[in-house]
């Protein structure tokens, strides 16, 4: 006898309300990961080198052309000269409107990256939590405890904490976040079939740079509007904590494990989906094969090529807000929007790499392997090209942008590609494998941010060169590791009975073996 089901909810499917609410998880989860990367443009007190002093190779002060007591001749000799003074700049990020906190650009690096310090610790525990006793749950906790420490961290600021204490509240949301990824892989590969899989990894992890989008185009207005009063910064980590902690309340209700637990599912529609997903996915596993995932080539193509694809989007992210304005001079307001410029072509573009890599799989245009090997070389090579083409732009705005967005909008097939090979390789490890990768991609995110720290302390174009060169070279050398080891197929570990098969085997010839020497012992004897 089929269980009751709600009218209101029979012909709505839930695989796709899944698929929409770990969607918004990711949305949720980039907005409180980035917003600290344009909310630190407006905490921080700038130094009196950066707005009095002349620097050798700084770009010009562009808004300076708009200013009434500034003659043209006078900007145009400014901009020549690329001299910036008290006398003839007015910076529109005045800490007397803004910046509370007399942070080093060292500093600020290190609070940038603390995120990652907490991220890569709990990925491993997590993807093997989520493999065992369900996704709903440590995902669902995981963005709680996000979404509570970032609506934490103004009043915790407020109340006298300094840097040291923000870092600590930032290592706690990365340890919660580290645990999301693993889980998320876990729930899609418990409800989304191979017929969708690629326009839903797709759609899933668009989450990602919709979010910075979301981010970063609007911590920008807020920040100008309401920085007269100081409030602009502390209103960015109410609205996107409060986000996550909103999703917490749909989710826990909604969604389920699997179809077969889900009470708005009727259970043939549930039967019918979890036979399709049967394939390749056993109720429950053994034990983590640690030895072959950790000797397999294609499992370290792929962390080879999500550690680089996490480099440069990683560097992207925390850093270009920075690089917006402080290089570029972009008002507040300005770098906002163009900050997230990139990301909404980077979401566009997933999608679309997604709906390509179908047609040639379904047409038999080429193998799975190849399409997700294309795919990564894509969001590689191109961004890698783009990142040369920023780093010899110096202070040519139209350029740099320009090189920056096309660069990043590439990497948007790198998600349709080697997010989707985790589960390409081992449904039932995918948790685990998701770990691996996004847990040793996460170091690149605790090094990025101190490494432009170190090479932009007076953050010129020149400078600035050195990251773009770095970004280039990784992209590359990753990608060449993927196209040497990567693989979209089942690896025979992921299935319980080859690993008891291969138990078995190796019973026997442990006893063959002890066999033979009983026997050539009992031969000297004679």
């Amino acid at each position: 006898m089929s269980k009751p089901v709600s009218p209101c909810c029979a012909k709505i499917s839930q695989m796709w309300v899944t698929v929409f609410m770990v969607f918004w998880c990711l949305f949720c989860s980039y907005n409180v990961r980035v917003c600290p990367s344009i909310a630190i443009t407006q905490m921080v007190i700038p130094h009196e080198e950066s707005v009095n002093d002349t620097v050798a190779g700084q770009c010009p002060d562009y808004n300076l052309v708009d200013a009434p007591s500034t003659s043209l001749n006078t900007t145009l000799n400014t901009t020549l000269n690329t001299t910036v003074n008290s006398t003839n700049a007015t910076f529109e990020f005045d800490p007397s409107i803004g910046g509370v906190f007399d942070w080093s650009e060292e500093k600020q690096g290190l609070i940038l990256s603390s995120f990652f310090w907490g991220y890569v610790i709990t990925h491993l525990p997590a993807g093997m939590l989520a493999d065992s006793v369900g996704a709903k749950w440590t995902l669902g906790i995981a963005t709680f405890v996000s979404g509570l420490f970032t609506l934490l961290i103004p009043p915790a600021l407020r109340l006298g904490g300094g840097s040291g204490l923000l870092m600590g509240f930032r290592i706690v949301v990365g340890m919660a976040q580290g645990a999301a990824y693993p889980a998320l892989n876990v729930m899609l590969s418990q409800w989304v079939p191979a017929r969708h899989k690629s326009f839903v990894a797709a759609l899933v992890y668009a989450g990602a740079p919709l979010g910075t989008v979301c981010a970063m185009a609007g911590s920008g207005p807020l920040l100008a509007h309401y920085a007269p009063s100081r409030f602009g910064w502390e209103l960015v980590y109410y609205l996107f904590g409060s986000m996550s902690l909103l999703w917490c309340l749909i989710w826990f209700p909604l969604c389920y494990d699997e179809p077969l637990e889900h009470p708005f599912m009727d259970e043939e529609a549930a039967r019918t989906l979890s036979d399709e997903l049967s394939e390749h996915k056993h109720k429950k596993p053994p034990q983590v094969p640690w030895r072959h995932i950790l000797t397999s080539k294609p499992v370290w193509g792929l962390v080879c090529a999500s550690v680089g694809h996490g480099w440069g989007f990683l560097t992207m992210v925390n850093d270009m807000p920075k690089y917006m304005k402080s290089v570029m001079r972009f008002s507040i307001s300005s770098n906002g929007m163009l900050s997230a410029l990139p990301y909404v072509g980077m979401a566009i573009s997933s999608m679309m790499w997604a709906k390509f890599a179908d047609f040639l799989e379904y047409n038999n245009y080429m193998s799975r392997t190849r399409i997700r090997k294309l795919g990564n070389t894509v969001a590689t090579v191109g961004p890698a090209i783009f990142s040369v083409i920023a780093a010899h732009s110096g202070c040519n705005r139209f350029v740099s942008v320009g090189a920056l967005i096309a660069g990043v909008t590439c990497m948007g097939a790198a998600l349709p590609s080697i997010k989707l090979n985790v589960l390409d390789l081992s449904p039932n490890y995918s948790g685990f494998i998701m770990a691996l990768a996004n847990g040793l991609t996460g170091v690149t995110g605790m090094v990025a941010p101190y490494v432009v720290g170190i090479l932009t302390p007076n953050q010129t174009a020149e400078e600035w060169s050195q990251v773009f060169y770095i970004i280039s070279a990784v992209l590359m050398v990753t990608n060449s590791i993927y196209l040497l080891w990567g693989s979209a197929e089942v690896q025979p570990w992921n299935d319980p009975d080859y690993l008891i098969q291969e138990q078995c085997e190796r019973e026997k010839a442990k006893v063959a073996k002890e066999t033979v020497e009983l026997l050539e012992a009992q031969a000297q004897i004679v």
